[in-house]
């Protein structure tokens, strides 16, 4: 390290991707320094992943309930306590951020806690919570992994009666009636647990179907499951305002339909997590979208700034800002450059039923593939259900390069769709062929065993010449 600065390495933000790239450096022999405004861990961790899953797993016991009264199980008197839920809830959170801070330690990393803004190329100042300056760092390099907030529209009536999916996590109560505006995953996800916690739900969209990115057989099938689940969709409508009642939170749509409800929700994206860092002191410009501009190696415009996860809005996943870490440690501390392949990167959401999905769509592959594109597709009723008179469907879906072969996308919408993704995500990766999918033995009886015995093709075509 020169001795002109304080350290090697920066770090701002201590979410997955910062924690990450700082362990790593440190271990590998480097001064580093991490800061976090809030809690250790980021949004995955503290308001984000975990604390989802857990609300979806919590959310979930209710159909399990149903289901197991068509096997014969009865559940009279069955409750749910939500203050409970909550407070086993972040006494969780909070053993794993401090799994995180205990780590950071345990790899040489100083944890500093405040607001970083950086004052040039290499200068941060430490801001305190109460806007006070705490101390001035140096460091020769620094690594920007802020992530993301989320999003409301500033201009809508009544905005400041609605919430977030941040503050969703620690509602007093659990309310009776709840509106949630926005068709992404996030949207979907917490519609599936206020649904199945109890609440009346309704999912409000502006475009014409849910999950925009997805699939269009994903999209659709997803939709009119989650009804089955009891949740009201609103598509191709948004709010005019949102006015405070006796009774509630009147949600006046554009359509001209008016819904009380006690809690307004969006999740109506969320956008990097820039404001107030003093980039344009460092030299550091941002995207068109507001994101901070990298290139293939994460780098920014400024030569000793670099810049991982959410916050260059690449793409926005836990294990991908991970992967950039690894890949910034690389590059920068190893002499070894690499860049994060963002091809086949499975995601799953956590919706109810739940969605898994790798690869190309139906629609893309028709664009990026040079010829035909075969499809296979199956809906059925999973064996779970046969006892319960539940109409619920899984869906499967194989988009095959028809020249290579090549199985090029895989959708699934049911029960454990994310576990299953997982392990088709390495077959896709390698860029196995649908024979060779087709060569592996089923597990029977599983939904999975599906994947590997679909044998009647359902499309095939070649890209319109328009």
């Amino acid at each position: 390290m020169s001795e002109t600065y304080d350290y090697d390495l920066f770090v701002i933000g201590a979410g997955s991707g910062g924690v990450r790239a700082a362990r790593l450096t440190a271990l590998g022999g480097k001064r580093v320094a991490v800061a976090e405004e809030f809690r250790v861990g980021g949004t995955c961790v503290i308001r984000g992943c975990v604390p989802k899953k857990f609300m979806v797993m919590a959310s979930e016991v209710s159909h399990a309930l149903e289901i197991a009264e068509g096997y014969g199980w009865s559940f009279e008197g069955a409750s749910f306590d939500w203050p409970k839920f909550i407070q086993t809830k972040d006494v969780e959170i909070a053993r794993l951020s401090g799994i995180y801070a205990a780590n950071l330690g345990k790899a040489g990393v100083d944890l500093v806690h405040g607001r970083a803004v950086l004052k040039d190329a290499h200068t941060v100042e430490i801001l305190k919570k109460d806007g006070g300056r705490d101390r001035i760092i140096t460091a020769e390099k620094i690594l920007i992994a802020t992530g993301g907030r989320p999003w409301k529209p500033d201009d809508l009536p009544g905005v400041e009666h609605a919430i977030t999916s941040e503050e969703a996590f620690h509602l007093p109560e659990l309310p009776k009636r709840i509106l949630i505006a926005g068709g992404g995953y996030i949207a979907v996800e917490f519609a599936g647990i206020f649904a199945g916690l109890g609440v009346e739900t309704t999912l409000l969209y502006r475009g014409p179907n849910i999950l925009r990115g997805f699939d269009d057989d994903v999209r659709a099938h997803l939709a009119g499951e989650i009804e089955k689940r009891g949740i009201k969709v609103i598509l191709g409508s948004r709010h005019a305002s949102i006015e405070q009642t006796e009774t509630g939170l009147l949600n006046r749509l554009e359509n001209g339909h008016d819904i009380e409800t006690d809690v307004v929700m969006f999740a109506t994206g969320r956008v990097p997590y820039v404001q107030g860092l003093g980039l344009e002191t460092a030299g550091v410009a941002l995207t068109e979208n507001g994101a901070i501009k990298v290139d293939g190696f994460s780098r920014t415009t400024a030569d000793n700034i670099w810049a991982i996860g959410d916050v260059t809005d690449r793409m926005n996943l836990t294990p991908v800002a991970i992967r950039e870490a690894v890949a910034f440690h690389e590059t920068v501390y190893r002499d070894n450059p690499q860049a994060f392949d963002y091809d086949a990167v499975a995601t799953a959401v956590f919706s109810q039923p739940p969605v898994g999905v790798v690869g190309l769509t139906e629609s893309e592959a028709r664009h990026s593939c040079p010829g035909a594109v075969d499809v296979y597709l199956t809906r059925f009723r999973p064996m779970k259900y046969a006892f319960t008179g539940s109409d619920e469907r899984v869906l499967m879906k194989l988009v095959v390069d028809a020249a290579s072969q090549k199985v090029v996308g895989v959708h699934i919408v049911g029960p454990e769709a994310p576990e299953m993704i997982q392990l088709a995500a390495i077959a896709v990766k390698a860029g196995l062929t649908k024979a060779q999918w087709d060569a592996t033995c089923a597990v029977h009886p599983t939904m999975a065993e599906e994947l590997v015995t679909l044998k009647e093709k359902q499309a095939s075509g070649h890209v319109s010449a328009g």
